[in-house]
């Protein structure tokens, strides 16, 4: 498969591995495997072709993952068997939504992760 880009360059894949030529004078040469992983589980291995976007520059992966940020606040404490959440409110929030704390455990907000605990004080 042969795809060009301009009149210079050609991207050309054979068998797995990739090659790259600027007509012949100048090869481009992908970095040694990549050993970070994103949040979302990507782990690029050597020779493939996504791993062109970091010959300039280093591959850049931001370490605290969305995930493990939410789930370092404690659960909000709440009197009521349903309440709600709107993330803040105001333009930066999201709906209103409506959480049933029926059950025992910590509820999340589907939107923003924020969790919701029964007060047991009886």
């Amino acid at each position: 498969m042969a795809m060009s880009f301009g009149r210079s360059f050609s991207l050309l894949r054979v068998s797995n591995n990739v090659k790259y030529s600027l007509n012949h004078f100048c090869k481009i040469v992908v970095k040694g495997t990549d050993t970070q992983v994103t949040h979302t589980g990507q782990k690029f291995e050597e020779g493939d072709s996504r791993m062109v976007r970091f010959i300039n520059t280093e591959k850049q992966v931001n370490p605290h993952f969305a995930i493990d940020l939410i789930n370092s606040v404690p659960p909000k404490m709440v009197k009521e068997r349903v309440t709600s959440c709107d993330g803040g409110g105001g333009a930066l929030g999201h709906p209103k939504v409506y959480i049933n704390l029926d059950q025992s455990g910590p509820k999340a907000c589907g939107y923003c992760g924020l969790r919701f605990e029964l007060d047991h004080h009886h």
